[in-house]
């Protein structure tokens, strides 16, 4: 069925979970468009949004008015998302699967669905609590299980959160503007939801099963050049070079040149991060104008900074801090005291400055590089004196 396609009131009703009378009153007052008496999936799908601001608190005079102006039309995009039906209980569950009932319930609540005290499970959250139960049956210890799943989660919410962002500021926002009328925007919203939604599982996998391949191999590699003695490394952890890069005195930039400006710079700077990387390094993360990198090689990392930081010659110029050491891995990041020092070490750098600690010296005496060492440098949090040197390009 297409977004316009005539549907009866009584179907309306109960797509929009709003009795008929409800439905009949808002139409008249406009509060939901309906062409001629003709009520259509849009409607219904705007008369849901309704009902659920008005349990909200908001008046029906708000509502009329955003949807005057377009903001309901979202809710069409919900009805290609399949409803499935409430009805499994925890226990339930836990039988059929093996899962003890607290681990289900720690399970959901990374999967950001808490229980609560009446709460039954869907199909669907049937069907992944089986896979997870297969992946535990098969032997993956539960705590590197656990923290893979938070890793899911993280990943694909910020996905999520992404494509709905974008769709509105870039699609919703524009046919706002132009005051294209609300059903009709979300009509085109439907049928745009409808085109790109199948695109991203495909996608999805594509990525995963390129990406999988790709760090399958680099672990490999990692365990094959690693110079720290495994014996050395707890359970958990992993010997890496860890960079950190940020821009210096960018506050004061923002504050001269005004937000976007300071955003074009950021993107500018991340995009460069991400175009030049050296093959065998990942960043981590991005946190406003820094970003964190790591890599198996601290030798081509240090050399691939020195270079990057000769593509900015103006201001806010970047700094970087790289150390090299054994760090606790979790959740797809990596914590510890190195990591701490790591960033200590950015924060002493001067703007288009590479600046290292000596395990990272050690390994750069056959490169085109020169380091010159500036002393034991006492960083915050550190009662020990970290020996740090300058790099430059021979």
């Amino acid at each position: 069925m297409t977004p316009d396609e005539p549907i009866s009131l009584s179907e309306a009703s109960r797509r929009s979970g709003v009795s008929v009378s409800t439905l009949k009153r808002w139409a008249t007052q406009k509060v939901v468009p309906v062409r001629r008496g003709r009520w259509t999936a849009a409607a219904a799908a705007q008369a849901r949004v309704v009902a659920r601001m008005r349990e909200r608190g908001h008046s029906l005079e708000e509502l009329k008015r955003a949807g005057r102006e377009g903001r309901l039309s979202f809710g069409l995009v919900e009805d290609l998302f399949p409803q499935a039906e409430e009805g499994v209980t925890v226990e339930d569950v836990a039988r059929e699967t093996g899962l003890e009932p607290e681990l289900i319930e720690r399970i959901l609540v990374i999967l950001g669905t808490p229980l609560g005290r009446e709460r039954l499970l869907n199909p669907d959250d049937v069907k992944a609590l089986r896979h997870c139960a297969r992946v535990l049956a098969a032997g993956f210890p539960l705590v590197a299980f656990l923290q893979l799943v938070r890793v899911y989660v993280q990943s694909l919410r910020r996905i999520a959160d992404a494509e709905v962002r974008l769709v509105h500021l870039y699609v919703h926002e524009p046919m706002i503007r132009d005051a294209v009328p609300e059903l009709q925007i979300a009509e085109e919203m439907g049928e745009l939801a409808a085109d790109v939604l199948p695109l991203a599982t495909p996608l999805t996998d594509y990525l995963h099963t390129r990406y999988l391949r790709y760090f399958l191999e680099q672990d490999v590699v990692g365990h094959m050049e690693s110079e720290l003695d495994a014996a050395d490394s707890d359970l958990g952890q992993v010997p890496v070079a860890l960079c950190f890069i940020d821009l210096t005195g960018f506050t004061r930039y923002t504050e001269e040149e005004g937000d976007l400006e300071a955003l074009d710079v950021v993107e500018r700077f991340v995009e460069t991060v991400e175009a030049t990387l050296p093959p065998e390094a990942t960043i981590v993360k991005t946190i406003g104008d820094e970003v964190m990198v790591v890599s198996p090689d601290r030798g081509s990392l240090t050399e691939w900074a020195v270079e990057l930081l000769d593509r900015f010659p103006e201001r806010p110029r970047p700094r970087v801090g790289i150390h090299y050491a054994n760090a606790v891995y979790r959740d797809g990041d990596y914590f510890g005291t190195h990591v701490n020092l790591a960033h200590r070490v950015v924060g002493r750098a001067q703007a288009g400055e590479v600046l290292v600690t000596d395990r990272v010296a050690e390994a750069l005496g056959d490169r085109d590089l020169t380091c010159e060492p500036i002393g034991e440098v006492s960083l915050k949090g550190f009662p020990t004196p970290t020996p740090l040197f300058v790099v430059q390009a021979v």
